[in-house]
């Protein structure tokens, strides 16, 4: 695994600078020079769509108190912080996430299955912004070469979407326990069987609030049509002032295809790419659209360097306390039912 992540490496790194030799460095740097003071309301929109999706995070628990929405607020920024900055393949920083909950005295399998949900919330809609987004690019390109291969690419996703749901909603984890539990009787998988058993109920649990769950899913949609936000500044501080539509385009798709290169930490070098060729239908030059690019990564750098610092303070007081609970109280898991054999 760590081969594949140098090897994507490489080749991201590569991509970026080929763009920048093909372009020129000149003409990038200026772009850049014109978004200028633009990268701080991108920064403070990139700022509200992870105080957001912490509130998303945060409904999902079982106690909404102030102390469970600080504990959200900051492991969200350090979620983030992890996926933007580290090569984890994008979703590291959910198990960060999930392990530094705990330190609030939040029930393990509760933590685990609240950052599940979270992820399937986000991703399910991110997909749908993703249509909505493919739909305003085929009104004006038609059935162009960029809206076949997106086009590709969500119907691929769909069905494991799908499937990620119906393992968390129909008891994917107690039928995970039964079924290895056919292979195997070391004592010590006991352990881990009880562990998902817990998860699976908690689970269940979450989507029984199905207004809660309903509330979850419309703010992370929300979000997303809000961090459009971030491409209609910077390209408004080039002196490129498109409509929000077009934004939305360049956005919706520019996710897909950083998110579709998850095993290039960062997607560096391939989201260039791709906002070059998304920016080229509107007739934004490309020097400008990697200036765009480049204004979207301002964010991850400022915010998820200070966030990785925040990680490694939070391990370091755990240790310190001793392993005590960063939280006023730890309320106990809950006695899940012996699992059963098939």
């Amino acid at each position: 695994m760590r081969l594949t992540f140098v090897i994507a490496s490489a080749v991201g790194v590569a991509a970026a600078v080929a763009l920048v030799a093909f372009y020129g460095w000149q003409p990038i740097l200026e772009a850049v020079r014109a978004v200028g003071w633009g990268v701080l309301p991108v920064s403070l929109v990139r700022a509200g769509e992870a105080a957001g999706a912490a509130v998303c995070w945060w409904l999902l628990l079982d106690r909404q108190n102030s102390e469970t929405l600080r504990a959200t607020l900051l492991l969200r920024w350090v979620r983030e912080s992890v996926n933007a900055l580290l090569p984890v393949a994008q979703v590291g920083g959910e198990v960060v996430g999930a392990r530094l909950l705990t330190f609030w005295g939040v029930p393990k399998s509760l933590a685990a299955a609240s950052v599940l949900v979270d992820l399937l919330a986000q991703t399910a809609t991110q997909f749908v912004f993703t249509l909505i987004g493919l739909a305003l690019l085929a009104g004006v390109e038609g059935g162009g070469p960029i809206v076949r291969w997106v086009g590709l690419g969500l119907a691929m996703l769909g069905p494991a979407l799908a499937g990620f749901f119906a393992a968390q909603r129909f008891g994917g984890a107690r039928l995970l326990d039964r079924a290895l539990r056919h292979f195997t009787d070391d004592p010590q998988w006991a352990a881990v069987g009880g562990g998902l058993e817990a998860l699976n109920e908690r689970l269940l649990r979450i989507y029984r609030r199905r207004w809660r769950l309903a509330a979850v899913f419309a703010l992370h949609f929300a979000i997303w049509f809000f961090g459009t936000l971030e491409v209609w500044t910077a390209l408004h501080f080039m002196g490129q002032p498109v409509h929000y539509s077009t934004a939305l385009v360049i956005e919706s798709l520019g996710q897909a295809v950083r998110g579709a290169a998850f095993v290039v930490p960062g997607g560096i070098g391939v989201q260039e790419a791709g906002f070059v060729a998304l920016c080229a239908l509107f007739g934004i030059p490309a020097p400008d659209a990697i200036a765009l690019s480049l204004a979207k990564r301002f964010p991850e750098v400022v915010l998820g360097l200070p966030g990785l610092g925040v990680w490694q303070w939070l391990e370091s007081h755990r240790a310190l306390k001793g392993g005590a609970s960063l939280g006023a109280h730890r309320p106990s898991e809950p006695s899940a039912p012996a699992p059963r054999r098939l």
